[in-house]
């Protein structure tokens, strides 16, 4: 009972937090648009999200801005993480510190420079500004999760699989892409996950009639408070659930291996 009153502003902190996300999910399932009054169990909300094309559509957009932003990143940062692991000094502190900058950058920041930047190129708005905007604020996270797998590997692994006549493709295949694989996947999910929570970049270097689902909830909050916004952030809310359940998973069996070599 002590542990519980001493612990008790950590749980009161949390419930304010996440109350209100477990009210609208509830709610979510009211047979009537009411917010105050429960009205009886049902499904209309989910049944008239998944029949609009609108939501439809940006739902399809998030995933393929997703997919394709995340599996660009795995290939930059896993590239940039080998390259790192393999200099030293002042310059490789200096490119780390370099890959801070978009965790530690605020969204709109990233947003308005990425903006002046397809400005100045003349790009067209459209789906490729928006997989490079995302590419460029989720590819340290790949980079910052093959780090410390690349860090835990023998050095001298790779060196031995070329003297005994592998090739440098072959040693990556066989050796390296093992040891890092853990790291890439967990990069992978978090990456994900940051794109298709976005917001404000996607909002700022979005084209014309190209739309992912924040900017759909966003835009249909606009136009009044609709239940099946309610649906539809449930929906979003399980999925991020799941995803950082799978990437805490997997940083823990990563932690204990790291505790095991050790």
């Amino acid at each position: 009972m002590k542990k519980f009153f001493k612990n008790l502003y950590v749980y009161l902190i949390y419930a304010f937090f996440y109350l209100p996300i477990a009210v609208l999910i509830v709610y979510s399932f009211n047979a009537t648009k009411s917010r105050v009054k429960w009205n009886g169990f049902s499904l209309i909300w989910y049944k008239e999200l998944f029949a609009s094309k609108e939501v439809l559509l940006s739902f399809y957009n998030t995933i393929l801005i997703g997919v394709i932003s995340t599996v660009i990143a795995i290939i930059i940062g896993t590239i940039g993480a080998m390259a790192l692991y393999n200099s030293g000094g002042r310059f490789k502190q200096a490119l780390i510190n370099l890959n801070y900058l978009p965790i530690l950058n605020p969204d709109i920041v990233i947003a308005v420079s990425l903006v002046a930047l397809y400005n100045t190129l003349k790009l067209p708005f459209g789906y490729i500004t928006i997989i490079l905007s995302h590419v460029a604020f989720i590819t340290p996270y790949v980079l910052f999760n093959v780090m410390p797998h690349l860090e835990t590997m023998d050095p001298n692994l790779y060196e031995a699989a070329l003297d005994l006549g592998a090739t440098r493709m072959q040693a990556f295949k066989q050796v390296v892409l093992p040891e890092i694989k853990e790291g890439i996947l967990s990069g992978a999910l978090m990456a994900f996950t940051l794109s298709i929570d976005d917001f404000a970049v996607s909002f700022f270097t979005t084209g014309n009639g190209i739309q992912n689902i924040s900017i759909t909830v966003y835009s249909m909050a606009k136009r009044g408070i609709n239940p099946a916004i309610n649906a539809l952030s449930a929906i979003m809310f399980v999925i991020m659930i799941i995803l950082v359940v799978s990437i805490n998973v997997r940083n823990n069996k990563f932690s204990k291996k790291k505790m095991l070599i050790r």
